[in-house]
């Protein structure tokens, strides 16, 4: 079988990439062909006299276009849809499956109307938790996806819910879950974590790297710098805590520079902003503590990445993340409330009982979405 994926895919940075690399890595060990058409990226350049860039057996494509927001996703629809159809009718693509309903999933739409190839969609949860109640102008796009599509998947059953909601013609019959997965491999508790704060933890190099006192705790967070993640609050409840710790705060994007000012004006001590990077399993190894306030959240894939490495975590009590965080690996509070945030932060650091029962569970939380599920069998 030759599947050709659409959306985000390394070395972009971000949970969608993860999600298409861990599917694809799955189908190549079941014999299967994959092709990935992505954005464009300095690093994505075709191999001699082929259409795509070999990454580890998965065929990638990197569209062309310009990255100006706004713009980006224009490029990317005109472009990607012309790529789709020409890997599709030379390679003899069977199955074709965008990730995000738009603009991969527009994409996927398209390419399946020229060449009569069965479709896949996965919402990731941005799309409907947040283009769609809050653009009006992006509901009818939106809606022809998941009307065009042969099989809408949900990465959460909250996401799902939403999907339902749209009330569109049988709607019910296609939509599915297919949960995202966490690579447990990857992922894991780190050599000599158990003495977590011994002088030999190899593990502390990135506390090195950032000149952190090894006997100070890191309350970290890991994604893109933008409203709906809600990193302003973390900062609030730092300025709030009782417990002598670090916050970490990794990722880049529109607010960074916002978030720098707002430290440093309101004179918010032990804040590290190292923007994105690409050892991202050794930084939540390296950590205490992991925190996901978002606003909305159809998933948060970083949080299983932190119980899969053994990590207690913090998440807001909304959409996808409440089906994660269960009570025995983590906390839940209002993302608006930066005191019951600062105070979730200050019982787990000080209360060694509660923080090793977290602790010793998170692995087995973590081990509930390690399965791939492939969704064309």
């Amino acid at each position: 079988m030759k599947i050709a994926m659409v959306g985000q895919f390394p070395p972009h940075i971000g949970g969608v990439g993860v999600h298409i690399n861990s599917l694809s890595k799955e189908l190549l060990k079941n014999g299967e062909e994959v092709f990935v058409i992505t954005y464009p990226h300095k690093d994505i350049k075709n191999e001699a006299n082929k259409d795509y860039m070999d990454n580890n057996g998965i065929k990638v494509i990197g569209t062309r276009g310009i990255n100006i927001p706004g713009l980006r996703s224009l490029f990317y629809v005109l472009f990607g849809t012309i790529n789709l159809i020409h890997i599709v009718r030379k390679y003899n693509i069977d199955i074709i499956h965008g990730h995000y309903l738009y603009p991969a999933g527009l994409i996927a739409v398209l390419g399946g109307i020229f060449t009569k190839k069965k479709v896949y969609v996965t919402s990731h949860g941005s799309d409907m938790f947040c283009l769609y109640p809050q653009h009006k102008f992006m509901r009818p796009i939106i809606r022809f996806v998941l009307k065009r599509a042969d099989v809408v998947l949900a990465v959460s059953e909250s996401l799902k819910e939403e999907i339902l909601k749209t009330n569109i013609p049988n709607i019910e019959k296609k939509v599915r879950l297919n949960w995202n997965t966490v690579d447990i491999n990857e992922f894991k508790i780190a050599d000599n974590d158990s003495d977590h704060h011994s002088e030999n933890n190899s593990n502390y190099n990135f506390k090195n790297e950032l000149n952190i006192p090894k006997n100070k705790p890191i309350i970290l967070f890991v994604g893109n710098i933008i409203k709906r993640k809600n990193v302003a609050t973390i900062i609030d409840a730092k300025k709030q805590l009782k417990s002598d710790c670090v916050l970490v705060v990794v990722g880049d994007g529109p607010l960074l520079n916002s978030l720098k000012e707002k430290v440093k004006i309101e004179n918010v001590e032990d804040v590290i902003f190292t923007g994105a990077r690409n050892d991202v399993a050794n930084v939540i190894q390296s950590s205490d503590l992991l925190i996901l306030p978002s606003y909305s959240e159809s998933f948060g894939l970083v949080l299983i990445e932190a119980l899969a490495c053994g990590k207690p975590v913090i998440g807001s009590n909304v959409g996808g993340i409440k089906e994660i965080i269960t009570d025995d690996v983590g906390l839940l509070v209002e993302p608006t409330d930066s005191m019951g945030l600062a105070n979730s932060i200050d019982l787990i650091l000080s209360d060694k009982e509660l923080r090793e029962k977290f602790q010793s569970n998170a692995r087995n939380r973590a081990m509930d979405f390690s399965e791939v599920d492939i969704p064309y069998y």
